[in-house]
């Protein structure tokens, strides 16, 4: 992947992947809700500033977090799809006691559409497997 950087934190990475069209987050440390939060709306900035409708969102570098699902992630979801996000490849921390819980709440998530991985190489693949709406154009 040749990844064009668009914010380093401490904690998250985000950058676009002119090849694949979509935007790489690659979180590491530790997160709870303050961080998570904070790491969310950097990836919903980074969409705004470079519009694509995937994201390969690379929790695997999470050493530990306390996040739990909120009505704030419903909400965040809800900002990423009206910036036209349409698939979502998340790739889970190995340690996620909520993991469950979260991937119950996606499942009633219908856009956009959020796949959970425990590798970044499935993840990869399912997400270039998907499909991206192409918008109607008028004939000339």
């Amino acid at each position: 992947m040749e990844l064009q950087l668009i914010v380093r934190t401490d904690l998250i990475s985000i950058s676009y992947d002119a090849a694949n069209a979509w935007l790489y987050a690659d979180w590491r440390g530790e997160h709870n809700q303050e961080t998570s939060q904070a790491g969310c709306m950097l990836m919903l900035q980074a969409l705004r500033q470079q519009p694509c409708a995937k994201i390969l969102n690379d929790n695997s570098g999470i050493t530990r977090t306390t996040v739990q699902p909120t009505l704030w992630g419903a909400w965040w979801l809800e900002e990423m799809m009206r910036a036209g996000l349409e698939h979502v490849a998340w790739v889970m921390p190995r340690e996620f006691e909520a993991r469950r819980l979260t991937e119950s709440m996606l499942l009633q998530i219908k856009k956009p559409v959020v796949g959970t991985f425990d590798d970044v190489a499935t993840a990869y693949v399912w997400l270039q497997r998907q499909s991206q709406r192409v918008p109607n154009h008028p004939m000339m």
